[in-house]
């Protein structure tokens, strides 16, 4: 069996795909799992990764497209991905099977239409409620959305918990969605007030721009740095027609400071060094790096999660 040969307390990650050279993935946890983001080299298409891991976790590889898939991970398994570097979503990962039963079902959705899509990750859950793969796919379609569902998270949560009472991730995404649910599409953003990471109070009247964007960032999360250079663009081309305020999710603020200085992104960022239990986080309903709310001229937020790509196209439209 593929998941026999890696010893106990550690996790191994190979793979092999075709029409890729050289080049590099990127590799983080969305629990703890592996601190901060590790690199892992691809030679003439093969790649090989190996961790410390006592439990499982569920890490994020990204693809140089910046596309990402998530690996199940567990102690003593090895996991090996393989297909083509043109056709990520057709890619196969073996070892486990966490990671197969995802396998399965990305094949599936890769046939039906987007309406249908919510549908059959729904069922999956309520057929697999003691999973990792469930709550992946809970957080990703439901809540990480661009058109979240939070009533359907919720409901989702709650049947995950009846299997699961003791699990710290859906404990953990229960609370935060008592505040997600009040903070949907349309509601007024609310009021606040914190200080940014040069002692700067910053409150709600900084965003205060024709759109404006709120987002969360990490050292350690690569995709969610190249969000924050994306805005960077967007600002240096809007001026102050664009209003944006960072949450950085960074334990340690010099780490935040230090990237900020090194970026050279001239809006307000808030890192108090709380990183999950930072106010401003649960002010603004947000439950994932990268993520981010956009919002109106009136206060409104008007999309919730968007993709860095969805996220600049909606914003150049809503500015012209």
């Amino acid at each position: 069996m593929v998941a026999c040969g890696t010893e106990s307390g550690r996790f191994r990650l190979e793979g092999r795909l075709r029409n890729i050279n050289q080049g590099e993935f990127w590799v983080y946890s969305l629990d703890g799992g592996l601190i901060g983001i590790d690199t892992i080299p691809v030679r003439n298409g093969r790649f090989s990764y190996e961790m410390d891991l006592y439990d499982q976790s569920t890490l994020m590889l990204v693809f140089p497209n910046y596309s990402e898939q998530p690996i199940f991970a567990k102690s003593g398994a090895t996991v090996s991905i393989k297909g083509d570097a043109t056709h990520m979503k057709e890619m196969i990962i073996e070892g486990t099977s966490d990671n197969e039963d995802m396998t399965m079902l990305r094949m599936e959705l890769n046939d039906l239409t987007p309406p249908d899509i919510p549908g059959a990750v729904a069922n999956f859950i309520k057929e697999n409620r003691e999973s990792p793969v469930s709550i992946y796919l809970l957080q990703r379609y439901f809540i990480m959305s661009p058109e979240p569902d939070y009533r359907q998270a919720r409901v989702l949560t709650e049947m995950l918990l009846q299997e699961n009472p003791e699990n710290g991730q859906l404990l953990n995404l229960k609370k935060k969605l008592k505040q997600l649910e009040s903070s949907g599409l349309k509601s007024l953003i609310p009021k606040f007030s914190a200080t940014d990471i040069n002692g700067k109070k910053v409150t709600e009247k900084a965003l205060n721009g024709k759109v404006n964007v709120v987002t969360t960032w990490a050292t350690w999360s690569y995709l969610s740095i190249n969000q924050q250079q994306c805005i960077k663009q967007l600002k240096e081309q809007y001026g102050d027609k664009l209003g944006v305020v960072s949450i950085c999710l960074d334990g340690q603020p010099a780490d935040c400071r230090r990237q900020i200085a090194r970026d050279s992104l001239k809006w307000s960022t808030v890192c108090d060094g709380r990183m999950w239990e930072t106010p401003l986080l649960q002010k603004f309903g947000l439950a994932d790096v990268p993520a981010n709310v956009l919002i109106d001229s009136k206060g409104k937020v008007v999309a919730r999660n968007m993709t860095i790509k969805h996220l600049e196209e909606r914003i150049h439209k809503m500015l012209h």
